[in-house]
Order: structure tokens, then sequence, then C-alpha cells
């Protein structure tokens, strides 16, 4: 397993169910390395959480689960995956924000779905408040 590989799962199997306003705000705590995004474990204190728990609280079937529950019932049920044989979560649990690459592949998929998104919408869509970063982003 790579990181690479983990991207590869992030785009493919997370990206699609993560809403415009998950997307954003999963942009913001890996810019900022957020001390509310963890690694190791679902949830700490709420609202700090895992990359899959931070999304669930961005997601319309799981916004209303403030425990360790969301993280696992949005990865199962909306986005189709198995947590213990997940790619991206093996990665993330090992360093988390400490591990700048992987950080970097995130982001970089983040900010192309955000301006995948972007043109999808042709403007008129929620995700029109996105910041021009998104649709400029190089590594």
């Amino acid at each position: 397993m790579t990181r690479h590989e983990a991207r590869d799962e992030f785009v493919r199997h997370w990206l699609p169910h993560v809403t415009d306003a998950g997307l954003l705000h999963l942009i913001t705590l890996l810019e900022q390395g957020s001390p509310l995004l963890i690694h190791g474990q679902f949830t700490a204190d709420f609202p700090r959480g895992c990359l899959a728990s931070q999304i669930a609280w961005h997601h319309p079937r799981t916004a209303n689960l403030d425990t360790e529950d969301a993280g696992v019932v949005w990865l199962t049920k909306v986005a189709g995956l198995n947590p213990a044989t997940s790619i991206l979560l093996t990665w993330w649990d090992q360093n988390g924000l400490a591990d700048r690459e992987l950080c970097h592949l995130l982001l970089e998929a983040c900010y192309q779905e955000c301006g995948r998104r972007q043109l999808v919408k042709g403007g008129s869509g929620e995700i029109t408040s996105t910041p021009a970063r998104c649709s400029s982003f190089r590594l």
C-alpha cells in the first residue's frame, strides 16, 4: 500500500460522497493543520475527529451523530467502505497531519474536486462560494 493508493481510494470512494460543505471543511482543516483533525481513532472529544468523522458531521445522513459512530456510519453506509480495510485510514492512522506528503496528496485531490464541482455546477450551485484557491492549486 502506498500513499498514492490511499489518495486514489480517497478520490474514487470518498470524494463522490462528500458534500460541498464537507469538502470545504476538510480543505480548511488540512490547510491549517488543525488540531480538530485527529488520527488513530474516529473521535476524541467532539468536535475533534478523523477524516471520516469530519466529513460525516457535514453530511445529511450522518450530521446528527456526534460520536465515534459518525465516521464509521458514513464510511460503511454512505461511502460503502469497510473501515478495517480502508487504505486511506491505514495511512492516516499512522501519522495523520504529521505525514505531510499524504496531506499534500489529499489537499491536491480536494482542490481538484472543488474545481471539478465548480465546472459541473456552472457557477450556479452551492460550491460557488469556494475560494479561488480550489481551481488554481498547484503542488
